[in-house]
């Protein structure tokens, strides 16, 4: 019996696809004729340096240099090296979009929602990035996390990305020696953590383990703890840590609008636009 497809798109979906512009952008630069996607995808193989400079040229990569080579040791796996000459800000790229755009839509069980348009994650990323630049976080620096799925964590990673720095995290549900077993290793500088996550409805405080694994890794400089299941969660027992929200809130009073408990409103879009653009999260290239 003869395997039917389950599902395929209609000619008008084939039409509007990336990847029908994309194959007749390859058709044109090229001079090839690629009727279908199996003919797309054995050029890619046959000729695998034209079909990454098309990939880069068509997907618009920002870089200050994207230097001659496009692949080196093409055939070893691992070992291939792409565009090694290339200079590239892995944060800046990912942030591009227009400001309006949806780029997070937070939902902590019933416990917390947020939505981030691309212009509200585009300041909170250049908010983070002036923390963790001030604290001298460089090219090669470790920034760690220990956070639930938090629209943070994603913050904290291209803030971390936008300045060159090495970014590792882990799950707050990790026991202890789980965290040191990985943070351990790179030695971070800097800590990012929640107060505590919540499964199933229940909540877990994570400031107690925090405690614990602080005095285990002397690397960490400073803590930034994300007010998750308060909005001002006791940090006594962290001595110098500071509320994420506090450390890189613009303004001298308490801002909510910070907190992942809050709700940011996509109207405000606009105004953000104008304030922030990518060339504030003044990437560092490498």
């Amino acid at each position: 019996m003869t395997e039917r497809p389950l599902w395929t798109p209609s000619p008008e979906r084939i039409e509007a696809a990336d990847l029908t512009r994309f194959r007749r952008r390859v058709e044109a630069r090229c001079g090839v004729a690629l009727p279908s996607y199996a003919e797309l995808y054995r050029w890619s193989c046959e000729q695998i340096d034209l079909y990454w400079q098309q990939v880069w040229e068509h997907t618009g990569v920002l870089a200050s240099e994207r230097g001659e080579r496009v692949l080196v040791d093409g055939h070893r796996m691992p070992g291939a090296r792409f565009f090694p000459d290339a200079r590239l800000n892995f944060a800046a790229n990912l942030l591009r979009a227009p400001s309006g755009a949806e780029a997070i839509v937070f939902r902590g069980e019933e416990h917390a929602r947020a939505r981030y348009t691309y212009g509200q994650l585009r300041e909170r990323v250049a908010r983070l990035q002036r923390v963790l630049r001030r604290a001298g976080i460089a090219p090669g620096e470790r920034v760690a996390a220990y956070l639930p799925n938090l629209p943070e964590a994603i913050i904290g990673m291209l803030a971390t990305a936008s300045l060159g720095g090495v970014w590792s995290s882990c799950s707050p549900d990790f026991g202890v020696q789980g965290v040191l077993d990985r943070f351990g290793q790179i030695e971070p500088r800097i800590l990012l953590c929640a107060d505590g996550y919540v499964y199933k409805g229940r909540a877990h405080e994570s400031l107690p383990r925090v405690a614990e694994i602080l005095p285990q890794l002397p690397s960490v400089e400073r803590v930034l703890v994300v007010p998750y299941l308060q909005e001002a969660p006791d940090l006594s027992a962290l001595p110098g840590a500071r509320l994420l929200t506090e450390a890189t809130c613009p303004s001298t009073t308490r801002c909510t609008c910070c907190s992942p408990r809050a709700r940011p409103d996509r109207r405000s879009a606009s105004s953000t636009a104008s304030a922030v653009r990518c060339s504030s999260i003044s990437p560092s290239t490498g």
